[in-house]
């Protein structure tokens, strides 16, 4: 050119020739928005949002991990948890995207946009899991009461965790470790807020007929598990309780339970409109809605709907406040 200047054309920025073949070695991602205007209270309106997950879930740890009566009952161990995960479900995309959304940069190399999709995946599988254990919690403390207290002991609630950590981190190694064997070769926008498997692989050359049939056999296998484990547990659950002759004592049993579905309702909702479809119907446009639910809103509510209805968890809550202060009044 004039200047003496390379101009390196869009498709190919950030890329790097290998073999007379362009590699992608950095992505582009797109905004939530396409409206610069809207980028300051996009990013006031997430940064508020992810606060407020941080601290509640934070809260809900804290008041269950220093009430030792709360730590060691099942359904509140599995909760403090499923807070914990989300923390790290929720940090694994939105501080990116803030810093995307306040600087106008979303460039991500290819080795971050593998961790990032990695761990994305590794947390939304753990919390499926979560929430599958925590549906088992509810049948045995509702339909076998009498062996609650051997079936959910402290050991078999601990194996519960290691195993939804351990086949959660396997599950995302497989997809993460198909995805870095293909060729990312043409633009390098990734068409969606973060680095997630369908976007990665509208954008890939390679053949990705087994990545496809991957998360349509294996990855349906184990979301769709969980949720039939789910939803069977609720059917017996729901036949037990018609059983019984009170109302109040079907209330007090819909009350334990409602939390719980409601937050199975938000998450496996959402995910399941994403995730399945055919990859080709992916649309950032159409799908952005639902990934925003799944990635920030429901690990957001998550702890006002464990505790809003929940007396146990206020106690804890009064009891961690009270603490807090008491130790500050010392100092």
């Amino acid at each position: 050119s004039g200047d003496g200047q390379e101009h390196i054309p869009p498709a190919t920025a950030g890329s790097m020739e290998t073999d007379n073949q362009t590699t992608v070695s950095e992505f582009i991602l797109l905004s939530i928005s396409s409206g610069q205007d809207w980028n300051i209270v996009l990013f006031i309106i997430f940064l508020i949002m992810y606060i407020i997950t941080v601290l509640g879930n934070i809260t809900i740890v804290l008041a269950i991990t220093l009430n030792n009566h709360l730590f060691h009952t099942p359904m509140y161990f599995l909760l403090s948890n499923l807070s914990l995960v989300d923390i790290c479900f929720t940090t694994t995309t939105v501080p990116k995207i803030l810093a995307g959304t306040l600087s106008g940069i979303r460039k991500i190399s290819y080795s971050g946009c593998m961790t990032q999709m990695y761990f994305f995946i590794a947390f939304g599988m753990t919390e499926s899991f979560l929430l599958a254990s925590m549906a088992l919690d509810r049948y045995v403390a509702i339909c076998r009461p009498l062996h609650y207290g051997r079936v959910m002991s402290s050991r078999i609630c601990l194996i519960l965790v290691a195993v939804s950590w351990l086949l959660s981190h396997l599950h995302s190694l497989l997809h993460t470790v198909l995805m870095s064997r293909l060729s990312f070769c043409a633009s390098n926008l990734v068409p969606h807020f973060f680095c997630d498997v369908f976007p990665l692989l509208k954008l890939s050359c390679s053949n990705t007929v087994l990545n496809t049939l991957i998360v349509h056999t294996e990855g349906v296998l184990f979301v769709n598990g969980a949720l039939l484990f789910i939803a069977l547990s609720y059917t017996r659950i729901l036949m037990a309780v018609l059983r019984i002759p009170s109302v109040k004592g079907k209330q007090k049993v819909f009350s334990t339970c409602g939390s719980h579905l409601t937050v199975v309702a938000l998450f496996y909702g959402t995910i399941i409109w994403v995730y399945f479809q055919p990859s080709s119907n992916f649309s950032a446009e159409n799908d952005s809605l639902a990934a925003v639910m799944y990635t920030i809103v429901t690990p957001m509510l998550n702890p006002f709907i464990y505790t809003l209805r929940n007396e146990k968890m206020k106690e804890a809550l009064k009891k961690l406040f009270f603490r807090k202060n008491f130790f500050s009044r010392g100092r």
